[in-house]
Parts: C-alpha cells; sequence; structure tokens
C-alpha cells in the first residue's frame, strides 16, 4: 500500500483561492498534473501551489489558457518562455491598439449621431424612436 504525499485538491484551492472546479479544469486542459492516491484522491506536488499563481498572474495579463499551457510546456522541457512570453505580449499590444482604434471611431460616430439628433424634432405620437431608423446596419 503507497502513502499519497503532496496537497489534496481541496487544499489547494484554499492555498490559492482558485476554486476546485477551476483545478480540475486547468488539469484537463494539462496546465497542472496530479497523481492519484490509492484513495482515489488527486495529490499536487507542494510546487502546484507556484503553479497555480502563475496561471493566476498570466490570466491577468490577458494570456488565454492555451498560451499559459505554451508556456508552461516551454518551462518544463528546460527552455525560458520569455521570448515566448514577449512575442504573445506584443501581439496582445497590437490587437489593443487595434481595438482603441475602433472604439475611437465607434465613439466619434455615436457623438455625431447625438450632435444631429440634438437638433431634430421630436417623433410624432406613437412611433418609438424616428432617430434610430435612420441608422444604418451592416456593410
Amino acid at each position: 500500500m503507497t502513502i499519497a504525499t503532496g496537497l489534496k485538491i481541496g487544499q489547494l484551492a484554499k492555498q490559492t483561492g482558485v476554486a476546485v472546479g477551476a483545478l480540475r479544469y486547468y488539469e484537463e486542459r494539462g496546465l497542472l498534473q496530479s497523481q492519484r492516491g490509492a484513495n482515489g484522491y488527486r495529490y499536487y506536488p507542494l510546487s502546484a501551489v507556484h503553479q497555480v499563481q502563475f496561471i493566476k498572474k498570466a490570466q491577468a495579463l490577458g494570456f488565454s489558457l492555451e498560451d499559459i499551457h505554451d508556456i508552461l510546456n516551454l518551462h518544463q522541457q528546460g527552455d525560458r518562455p520569455c521570448a515566448l512570453v514577449q512575442s504573445l505580449l506584443q501581439t496582445k499590444i497590437t490587437q489593443l491598439d487595434q481595438q482603441i482604434q475602433e472604439m475611437i471611431a465607434f465613439k466619434t460616430e455615436l457623438e455625431q449621431y447625438r450632435d444631429r439628433w440634438a437638433t431634430e424634432t421630436p417623433p410624432p405620437a406613437g412611433e418609438i424612436c424616428p432617430l434610430i431608423e435612420t441608422v444604418k446596419v451592416g456593410s
């Protein structure tokens, strides 16, 4: 009979502030590894606390679980994943720049509607809002 060592999933959840369901999901996605004890419980190495904290920090930076999986795989192979992280960050920055430009354009469009509609006459009774009816939708 083997004696299981390490942290049970509930202990890992308590130490990291991450829900048990999320930890199971991380394991399904290959972000965490556990061993099953003779009792069927999952046992995580003590290093899993640091790994879960790393996952949460990476998520806070906007990395997807797939990105984090790739980063962790490089680390586990003995490579430093810093070049990958920098590349992923640059991609995220480029995407954010594009989103910001799209949002600025949308804000400008809304301001133009607001200003144009400020001078429009009120709709006749019974109509919902003819101002919205003038909006062109689609390409």
